[in-house]
């Protein structure tokens, strides 16, 4: 009888040792190993950088890197405009790194009890699934989704913008209040090879959509961010500005040379979804250019003007929409499982760190090198 209970006893052990190890938490640990999360700030110092900034997945972590933006932002902004409060430090005193400000969020976001991935998506999944509210994010619902956390970013860096600027603090920014940013500036303090003051009164008076002298919120925000307005005036702004650009002979037209060395480019890598940057010969692109360009020339002239442009000024310039699509489409491409072109709950389970770690640059081929993890 002992031995009988010997074997009935190892035997309820080692199956309660197979339960513990297939259990749906264990098979969770598997294939989710815990991996550091590390902030990220879209701030730069380079006034000459044009690289699109990431658009944040979630709202939540969104926050706390804005915070870490403005602290970095404020320090920039105190060392330009007022080195007078920047005081040297005593003999031997050690400054503390800006990041230390930020140990302690960085210690939640990798806390999993206090931030767990899992739990995030299954409290954002219903907030993305909403056109309709059918159990799949769509393609079109993630770029919506994404559009609206781009927004927001772009929406705070134009309030910041806008406390340096309206000097006044009456919410509005006028002609004389608005200093034109630095990246718009050569060494000569003139930009893109003219006078400053003719750029800065057109591009004021282009955004002014009222017409009162004054820049609202929502007119200083298209001002900064010309390629995501609906005004009209902004929009010819920009094709103006395209025409200035590319006017090798400076004649204030753009001829087929002017424009197959450079518009062209930009128009075919906005066309093709692959975005492929490989070396294409000008015999290749030559026909399918002049086949726009002719398009596009409607007086038959052989010129395209500041209006004629207008059609392509939106792949010239790309909108926050256009990016939004595309990391819509690199992060569906990497967690559909099954190829459907859309994304269920547990496909988005099953696959965490792509929400939280990919960021669509259609300059690099290596998406894996993106890893937001340490």
């Amino acid at each position: 009888m002992g031995k009988a209970s010997v074997i009935i006893y190892i035997t309820i052990a080692v199956l309660l040792l197979l339960l513990v190890s297939h259990s749906p938490t264990s098979n969770k640990a598997k294939r989710h190993s815990h991996r550091r999360l590390k902030l990220r700030s879209n701030f730069t110092f380079d006034p000459h950088s044009h690289q699109h900034e990431r658009i944040p997945f979630d709202p939540l972590v969104a926050n706390i890197e804005r915070h870490l933006e403005d602290k970095q932002w404020e320090k920039k902004y105190i060392d330009t405009h007022h080195p007078e409060l920047i005081h040297e430090h005593a003999p031997g005193e050690e400054s503390q790194p800006e990041w230390e400000d930020f140990m302690d969020a960085e210690d939640y976001l990798n806390d999993e009890d206090k931030f767990n991935v899992t739990d995030r998506l299954v409290l954002l999944f219903p907030k993305i699934d909403v056109d309709p509210s059918d159990g799949f994010v769509s393609e079109h619902e993630f770029t919506e989704w994404n559009l609206e956390q781009s927004r927001k970013e772009v929406l705070h860096r134009t309030q910041r913008d806008m406390e340096v600027h309206d000097k006044n603090h009456d919410g509005f920014v006028s002609f004389d209040e608005y200093d034109p940013p630095s990246w718009v500036r050569n060494s000569d303090n003139s930009s893109f090879g003219y006078d400053m003051g003719w750029w800065k009164e057109d591009h004021f008076n282009a955004s002014d959509i009222d017409g009162d002298g004054l820049l609202n919120i929502t007119e200083f925000n298209d001002f900064l961010h010309p390629a995501d307005t609906s005004n009209p005036k902004l929009l010819h702004w920009l094709c103006k500005e395209e025409i200035r650009e590319r006017d090798s002979d400076k004649d204030g037209k753009v001829n087929f040379k002017e424009f197959f060395h450079g518009l062209f480019d930009l128009v075919r890598n906005y066309d093709e979804e692959s975005h492929d940057t490989s070396h294409h010969s000008e015999d290749s692109q030559d026909s399918p250019a002049r086949k726009l360009f002719a398009e596009l020339d409607k007086d038959g002239d052989g010129y395209l003007s500041d209006t004629e442009l207008l059609p392509i000024i939106g792949k010239l310039h790309p909108s926050e929409r256009y990016y939004a699509k595309q990391q819509a489409d690199y992060i569906i491409q990497q967690a559909d499982a099954d190829k459907d072109g859309r994304l269920t709950l547990k496909e988005m389970l099953d696959s965490p760190y792509v929400f939280y770690s990919a960021i669509f640059n259609e300059d690099d081929e290596d998406y894996e090198s993106h890893d937001e993890f340490r």
